[in-house]
């Protein structure tokens, strides 16, 4: 909790486990301090914020501070949520009630790694929890994907979702046929912002920017494409029948690819059996005389292609360009979630000039000092304690990989805090002498010349993108710079 006061002299507070207390020196007061433990959470996406909300709800005299590359708070819910899923983004209400705590503090536009270094952040806190998630991208590793015309999903995603980093992507969408390449929840997402109707978009908040490329698109076919067959695609129920009852879309699908699915059926858990009887009847059965009458005047369309993996992006005769997707056609070894695709000598070429690869985000490290393991891209730990570094911890996808929606990161990221929860008890963790917490942090980016965004500068933000928004029916217009949000937030 910090506080100033203009009383004189020394006081001092007992509050149970708390000693608070305040000198002051030629009549200037200076912050309080507290012998509780101080924790600093980098990262303020789901996984930030979780972590954050279990450490302050379990004991009462943690100070939690989140650190913030950005200027905004909240990760992948404000640049990774799809705009027409606004359901999902009210976790955000949840989130700036614990942003809100008095033993919560946010530091927007703080580079950690660049303008506070690993070291500076250990030294000032007790424990510090990495939470910064996955912002690279995986690559095909393919022949032509730095072609025009390839995109990540994440870089796609963070187009129409207002990423600053991706402000500049500019997609040519004046193609007839894309290809996603993945088929998981993000790839339908990407998939049905392609598709969808403009109106339907304009109601979201989906930058102004992509709204206008989108109304001026050319797209009007997704193949949505997996490298395993109808039982392993790992997108949700919820995500599919959004597809399937897309307006103005129709699905098409290779029949052959369902052979002998039904009878697979009776071996698998209820979610995955629901998801497939659903593809199944989107894929095989005959639609009723009014689906019959939709599919007819829908003028877009889309179908998962299974058990081919991409070989090469082929450009057109500029050799700039995409032109086509070379794939390789694979068989299956092995059934269910474990069944493996193994190339078989078979290809075909899928003309297209968009490719979208949604293949996995990634993390990065971002120090030489804390461990990282380049192969699985995440920082090795137990239960959120990094290996060999003790007083370090990790959640979110830097600690599992990127799996799951958040509903799961909440449950890693509580485990995470419980870990540290547990430390602060055993004594394995040393909380026992005072540290002074975000007081050095705050003076070393003085020195700096580095401003922090605070939660209440954010929330002028948040004001003035909602003003945007509703001068025009959407929830809020983004801005879509960090200058821009630095001037909306200093004013």
């Amino acid at each position: 909790m910090r506080a100033r006061t203009l009383l004189s002299g020394l006081k001092v507070w007992n509050l149970g486990k708390n000693t608070w207390v305040n000198r002051l020196s030629n009549g200037v007061s200076s912050s309080v301090s507290t012998h509780g433990p101080q924790v600093c959470v980098v990262g303020s996406g789901p996984a930030g914020f979780y972590t954050a909300q279990h450490l302050i709800k379990a004991r009462p005299d943690v100070q939690v501070d989140i650190y913030e590359q950005l200027p905004v708070p909240f990760g992948l819910v404000r640049f990774g949520v799809a705009p027409d899923h606004p359901e999902v983004k009210n976790v955000i209400n949840t989130f700036t009630q614990t942003a809100k705590q008095s033993r919560c503090a946010f530091y927007g536009n703080v580079n950690v790694g660049k303008d506070i270094s690993m070291e500076e952040l250990r030294q000032a806190y007790h424990a510090v929890v990495l939470s910064y998630g996955a912002e690279g991208n995986r690559t095909m590793g393919v022949p032509g994907e730095h072609l025009d015309g390839v995109y990540s999903a994440k870089d796609f995603v963070g187009w129409y979702n207002g990423l600053p980093s991706c402000r500049q992507l500019s997609p040519d969408l004046s193609c007839d046929t894309a290809v996603i390449l993945g088929q998981g929840n993000v790839a339908l997402d990407v998939a049905r912002i392609l598709l969808a109707p403009v109106q339907m978009l304009k109601k979201t908040d989906i930058t102004a920017p992509a709204l206008e490329a989108l109304a001026e698109s050319r797209v009007s076919r997704v193949l949505i494409v997996g490298r395993r067959g109808p039982l392993q695609v790992a997108c949700t129920i919820k995500e599919l029948r959004e597809m399937v009852n897309l307006p103005g879309t129709k699905p098409e699908m290779v029949a052959a690819d369902f052979e002998g699915i039904a009878e697979a059926l009776k071996d698998v858990a209820r979610p995955r059996k629901r998801l497939t009887e659903l593809l199944l009847k989107t894929a095989l059965e005959p639609p009723g005389e009014k689906e019959q009458q939709r599919r007819n005047s829908a003028r877009r369309s889309w179908g998962f292609l299974f058990c081919r993996s991409p070989l090469e992006v082929l450009p057109d005769p500029s050799g700039t360009r995409t032109a086509a997707l070379r794939l390789a056609v694979n068989k299956l070894e092995g059934s269910g979630e474990g069944a493996r695709a193994v190339l078989t000598t078979e290809e075909e070429v899928v003309p297209c000039g968009l490719v979208i690869s949604s293949i996995g985000y990634k993390s990065l490290p971002i120090d030489p000092a804390v461990p990282f393991d380049p192969s699985k891209a995440i920082i090795p730990n137990d239960m959120g304690r990094v290996t060999q570094a003790p007083g370090l911890y990790v959640s979110g996808w830097l600690k599992t990989g990127p799996t799951g929606v958040i509903a799961t990161t909440m449950n890693s990221s509580f485990d995470t805090a419980r870990s540290l929860l547990e430390d602060m008890g055993s004594g394995a963790l040393d909380v026992s002498t005072r540290k002074p917490g975000s007081d050095s942090i705050q003076a070393l980016l003085d020195q700096r010349g580095i401003k922090p965004v605070t939660f209440s500068d954010w929330e002028k933000i948040d004001q003035v993108e909602s003003r945007r928004g509703e001068a025009v029916g959407k929830p809020r217009e983004k801005l879509l710079t960090v200058e821009e949000m630095l001037e909306v937030s200093r004013a």
